[in-house]
């Protein structure tokens, strides 16, 4: 069928360009048009376009619904219709001019290679040609005008770099660890002020999916510290409750959730200040510059936050009645400690970044390569939960890898725990327990992964529809 349109309505000629044009738009207005009252809404839209074999996301329905409908009435009347796909089809020609290097009127293999590059996305060329399959009709392997303007007509996706963003890590997962690599926002997002809007939604989904996981997070620390007999998840649960009762299951949460502001704005505002530093154009960053940036943002984020870790350790290993909140903590460690423990196990702390962040970076490289050698045949865009899968599978292969450090941050942190250097704690771990015991602890890492990922993510998604930044 959308052949069929494309060679019906599609192809105009030079000396009646305008005339052609306003043709292709009737035509496409009216099959969207269903029930002929010369209006189309978000649900004949969503009719339409499947009937003509467009595959676009809700999201980009609602994108391309939100830009056209200029009197705000939810709806697209022929007028609008029309002015919003001739600004797109402008948009879209110089595009496909920016990516057509040698003016020949087609875009080839090269070509998309070259611009994806500049943009920071590696891509190899058999993954190029068949992200030229999908757009390509006469079987030529190259891409003219016709064919690009065709392929997005559709999609409001206005210029190489929103079209490269099909594959953009922003996924809004928190699961407790802050060494995350931070997202990039592209200029129009720093501009429209969405940028804030989508730090917030991540703050309060992360907020949220701490808090439901804390159970979890608490246990794993006790299951981690030296004194703890090897405990299971049930005993481990059974020995809270008869300790402190319910309550007690949620003991250090609050220094956790309270963390994540101070975190992730200095996270933020660092990372983009490294980018700046490693290149020329921060909007265009490659993998490796993003890997040393983002390291270094997290490893400056957790200077300045190590504290509440340590504060954070402290109470989840406290007795019932030790402390009475994380102030009550923090100034018994200053009465009674040095003030150098505030950055107890920050050695480990700052090692664990370097394995976290490169492998999540390698492992989503992989994933992406993998999805768009085996799968990439209608569409180069992957969808929200292929990306969610990527993106939590990475994140989780980067945590497994840095698992070792974060317990021997713990075993550093504990209250009583001897001043000693890294080695030192690994030597004992090994000695006493064996490599498996570099591992204590990670079984209730494992069952919290998944709903801090599942919650996170429903709670970012509501959230940005709240504050309109979708």
């Amino acid at each position: 069928m959308l052949r069929w349109v494309r060679g019906f309505v599609l192809t105009s000629s030079s000396d009646e360009k305008d005339k052609e044009s306003n043709c292709r738009y009737e035509y496409l207005f009216w099959q969207l048009d269903r029930d002929g009252d010369g209006k189309v809404d978000i649900v004949e839209l969503q009719e339409g376009l499947g009937k003509l074999h467009f595959s676009l996301g809700k999201d980009e329905q609602n994108d391309l619904l939100s830009a056209g409908d200029t009197n705000k009435d939810n709806q697209l009347d022929f007028e609008e219709f029309m002015q919003y796909l001739k600004n797109h089809e402008k948009k879209m020609k110089l595009a496909f001019t920016s990516l057509d290097k040698n003016h020949d009127g087609v875009i080839e293999t090269s070509e998309i290679i070259q611009s994806l590059k500049i943009l920071g996305i590696d891509i190899s060329e058999q993954q190029v040609d068949k992200i030229l399959q999908s757009i390509d009709t006469d079987g030529t392997m190259s891409v003219d005008w016709n064919e690009w303007r065709d392929y997005f007509l559709f999609n409001p996706a206005e210029n190489m770099e929103e079209i490269a963003r099909f594959w953009k890590r922003s996924t809004g997962i928190d699961i407790g660890d802050g060494i995350t690599i931070p997202d990039d926002f592209s200029k129009e997002e720093r501009e429209s002020g969405k940028w804030w809007k989508h730090l917030l939604a991540g703050g309060i989904s992360g907020a949220v999916a701490r808090t439901c996981t804390a159970p979890l997070d608490r246990l794993k620390i006790i299951m981690q510290d030296v004194h703890s007999k090897h405990l299971h998840i049930v005993d481990g649960f059974k020995h809270m409750l008869k300790e402190g009762g319910i309550l007690s299951f949620w003991r250090g949460n609050g220094v956790n959730v309270l963390k994540l502001a101070p975190e992730t704005a200095i996270k933020v505002l660092t990372y983009e200040q490294y980018k700046k530093l490693f290149t020329h154009d921060s909007t265009k960053v490659g993998n490796i510059e993003r890997f040393v940036s983002g390291s270094l943002a997290g490893a400056t984020a957790q200077t300045f936050i190590h504290p509440m870790e340590v504060i954070k350790t402290r109470l989840a290993l406290g007795r019932t009645g030790q402390y009475s909140g994380m102030f009550n903590c923090a100034i018994q460690i200053v009465k009674n400690e040095p003030l150098g423990t505030f950055y107890k196990g920050y050695v480990p702390n700052f090692l664990s970044i370097i394995p976290y962040a490169g492998i999540d970076l390698s492992v989503y490289e992989i994933l992406k390569n993998y999805w768009l050698n085996n799968y990439a045949e209608d569409s180069v865009n992957p969808g929200v939960l292929m990306l969610l899968l990527c993106s939590a599978s990475s994140n989780f292969c980067g945590q497994l890898a840095s698992y070792p450090l974060n317990l021997v941050r713990t075993w550093m942190q504990a209250q009583g725990a001897p001043q000693r250097n890294i080695y030192y704690f690994f030597q004992e771990i090994i000695v006493k327990e064996g490599l498996t015991g570099l591992f204590r602890g990670i079984t209730p890492n494992f069952v919290k992964f998944f709903p801090a990922v599942g919650i996170g993510r429903l709670v970012f998604e509501k959230v940005q529809k709240i504050l309109g930044a979708t």
